[in-house]
């Protein structure tokens, strides 16, 4: 294995507004320098890039030119921040939000940097959050249950609108060109990878939650041909490819992309990964019942077990989803960060935000300083964390959020506090899941970004009633990268053995207060009345204004200047006869 001590990996996380990169010593997974670099599209959902094309309702596109640059900045950044030899690095990993997927030619060229796609909105990078396929997605869960296909209970009986699939049907009946051009539906997470090393190489993980990849085949070529004629090649003209086992090299760093990073040519690559996944070596979580949950604009939990249950909304069942010889279970939160922020950005006054800036403070921390005051309840609301749809466990991008209880003396930090607590109970909720289908969570470990709001973690453990410990780690994907990249290397014989050596330190502990334990039952189970009345059916109204938003922003979209590549309604349902 050689020199541990003097030899250094690179990790790479994309998230949805940015790459982090950190350099990282092999023998003890010590840290050494990191960088970031700011997508300069960010999340692409009004516009189109370069036309004024105004997008419709849920899209999220991103540019995929902003992930090379990630390797441009931020590689080079963190190199020079840890002050080493890059001559010294073995080996180099990323992970990716997911599912966020690239439509390319052969040669891995995305279709939105060719000429004649560039003013064609489905040529671009569909990001994980783009939920504009879930008329798509309700016609894949329909079909999946009439016919009783037997990888549906896989994920608990839902498919979601954010993954290959139902994003890919969009594409075929919403822009049949564009559809036509691509030869490859690739997500990120393998496309970023394929930039690298020149090779396309899926990767286990994403094949498993997001592509229906299960048992060793994805769903038949009849059961595509029934949700449309023209939709029965996908897999194996579109989506099949060689799928390559985590912490495997899928090749090595090529010329173009060590004068991109400043690293030397031939080292390993390794195979792709998911943000979420990667991330519970880092936490030295990779046993069963060790639920890790990673916060940041949205959540993702993700355990491993070693039986196979089927959890009613789950992401996603998959063998060696997450590590070797366990089966990996995902659950999730579309928005959590993201509220918040929206929160800030949208229902926060001026005076709040200069009194923040009077006391040194962001936003955020002056509004939870003034939430932190507050008894548990004495704001009054209860609200539903469903600004960017349910993930997990409804499974339902058409529900949205609900803040109940407001009055003319509700303020923004009360507004602001319950939605930190809606976030919570829908965790309470996916670990309910858990726990109800035989697959306790015996500990509950959070990485991420939010981690360091000390009082939003105490809400947690007080929320669920378990006890909560963070990494001590800010770049838990990064670092859990950097861990897959020097078993690609060969520098340790898996990701077990990796993990024990390189994981980060525990971080801080919450104890479940007893009172405040006492005190959010009595909320949760108000949620759980809103849950379910708003989105087990008894009550649509959300799926009714979705629909009516979707119709008259197709309207005014179409009356400015019809976007060339979404077709109107009436054409999707043509093409889809």
């Amino acid at each position: 294995m050689g020199d541990l001590t003097n030899s250094y990996v690179v990790g790479v996380d994309y998230g949805t507004l940015s790459g982090r990169a950190v350099v990282v010593r092999v023998s003890d997974g010590k840290e050494l320098g990191s960088g970031v670099f700011e997508y300069p599209h960010a999340v692409v959902s009004d516009s189109l890039p370069g036309t004024g094309r105004r997008l419709p309702a849920d899209w999220a596109l991103q540019v995929p030119n902003d992930y090379r640059d990630v390797l441009r900045n931020a590689v080079p950044a963190a190199v020079a921040d840890a002050g080493i030899n890059p001559e010294n690095v073995v080996g180099i990993a990323t992970d990716f939000t997911a599912c966020t997927m690239v439509p390319t030619t052969a040669d891995g060229t995305p279709l939105n940097e060719l000429e004649e796609f560039a003013d064609r909105p489905h040529a671009f990078v569909k990001l994980w959050r783009h939920h504009a396929a879930q008329p798509q997605a309700d016609r894949i869960n329909q079909l999946a249950a009439e016919r009783g296909e037997s990888w549906l209970p896989r994920y608990g009986g839902l498919i979601s609108s954010e993954w290959e699939f139902a994003k890919g049907l969009q594409l075929l009946e919403e822009d049949p060109g564009v559809y036509a051009a691509m030869d490859h539906w690739v997500e990120a997470a393998d496309w970023i990878v394929w930039q690298l090393c020149g090779n396309y190489v899926r990767n286990a993980c994403t094949a498993g939650y997001k592509g229906i990849y299960q048992d060793g085949k994805y769903p038949s070529q009849d059961f595509l041909a029934a949700l449309n004629p023209g939709f029965k090649d996908f897999v194996s003209e579109k989506l099949e490819h060689t799928i390559g086992r985590l912490g495997d090299a899928a090749g090595y760093l090529t010329e173009e992309a060590a004068a991109w990073t400043g690293l030397p040519a031939g080292i390993a690559v390794a195979v792709g990964n998911v943000d979420a996944h990667v991330s519970a070596p880092a936490a030295n979580s990779v046993e069963p019942g060790q639920l890790v949950a990673i916060m940041g604009t949205s959540t993702c939990h993700v355990m491993n077990g070693d039986v196979l249950r089927e959890v009613p909304g789950m992401c996603g069942v998959v063998d060696g989803g997450i590590v070797d010889g366990l089966w990996g279970y995902e659950a999730g939160q579309s928005g959590v960060g993201d509220i918040f922020g929206w929160f800030t950005r949208n229902g926060v006054p001026p005076e709040y935000h200069r009194a923040a800036a009077a006391q040194g403070q962001s936003i955020h921390e002056y509004l939870t300083a003034l939430a932190a005051e507050q008894e548990i309840g004495e704001h009054g609301l209860i609200a539903l964390d469903w600004h960017s749809g349910n993930r997990s466990v409804l499974v339902d991008h058409e529900l949205s959020g609900v803040v109940v209880g407001q009055t003319l003396a509700t303020k923004p930090e009360d507004i602001y506090r319950a939605l930190l607590e809606a976030t919570a109970f829908g965790t309470r909720t996916i670990v309910e899941a858990f726990r109800d289908s035989g697959v306790p969570v015996k500990e509950f470990i959070v990485a991420g970004g939010l981690l360091k709001n000390k009082f939003l973690m105490q809400v947690y453990a007080d929320a669920t009633g378990l006890q909560l410990s963070t990494i001590g780690s800010d770049q838990g994907p990064a670092l859990g990268s950097a861990i897959h990249a020097a078993v690609a290397a060969g520098k340790y014989k898996d990701i077990r053995e990796a993990a024990a050596a390189m994981a980060a330190e525990p971080g801080a502990v919450y104890t479940p207060i007893p009172e405040n334990v006492a005190a959010y039952e009595d909320l949760y189970q108000e949620y759980r009345t809103l849950h379910d009345y708003f989105g087990r059916g008894t009550n649509n109204v959300m799926h009714r204004l979705k629909a009516i938003q979707r119709t008259a922003r197709d309207k005014q979209r179409h009356a400015a200047a019809p976007a060339s590549g979404v077709a109107s309604t009436a054409e999707a349902e043509r093409v889809s006869a």
